[in-house]
């Protein structure tokens, strides 16, 4: 199996960190034809705006759309807001990989970044320490999605069976959880 990671801007590396600490091979994304040999995608966390620049530069909008409708995609922050179906980001397209909407930088700005402990509802017994950066808040939750964690009342990670998405960073720290769970959901 290999997981691919989309690595034209932000938090690629921390991701490929977390899937070498399960023993998973992955690869750096930098051309859309590499995906072509990926089992699944990540698209990391980073500036929104900038990675769906970085995204329609490189040609990759069409090819990430058509690879979502095959494999699972995990997206973290900026890449939950560009695989949602509508963000608040009126300047951005959206890939409409899954059936949410999100309103970006929820929780405020950088200097207001924090972390907090969220239940997971698959492991309720170990509170995952979450890390919020600019975090896109879910606005609307279509059919067939269902929340694994909220934080307040807001779901926060979220997935529709075949891909899953997350309002903070599951890639900082050492637990490897919210990655397990995704390789779980590959087909």
């Amino acid at each position: 199996m290999i997981i691919g990671i989309l690595a034209l801007q932000g938090g690629f590396h921390l991701h490929q960190l977390s899937l070498e600490s399960l023993q998973i091979k992955s690869e750096l994304i930098r051309y859309p034809k590499q995906l072509d040999h990926c089992d699944a995608l990540i698209i990391p966390g980073g500036e929104s705006t900038t990675l769906m620049k970085q995204i329609m530069k490189n040609n990759f909008f069409d090819s990430l759309i058509e690879f979502a409708n095959k494999k699972s995609i995990m997206g973290t922050c900026a890449g939950m807001i560009i695989s949602s179906c509508r963000s608040s980001d009126k300047l951005n397209r959206s890939l409409s990989v899954i059936d949410i909407e999100v309103d970006r930088n929820s929780w405020g700005r950088q200097v207001h970044s924090f972390e907090a402990e969220v239940n997971l509802n698959f492991d309720n017994d170990n509170p995952f320490n979450a890390t919020f950066i600019r975090a896109p808040k879910v606005s609307r939750m279509g059919h067939g999605v269902e929340s694994f964690a909220e934080y307040g009342d807001s779901a926060v990670l979220l997935s529709d069976g075949r891909h899953l998405m997350a309002s903070f960073h599951p890639e900082i720290g050492d637990d490897n959880r919210i990655h397990k769970l995704f390789m779980g959901m590959i087909k």
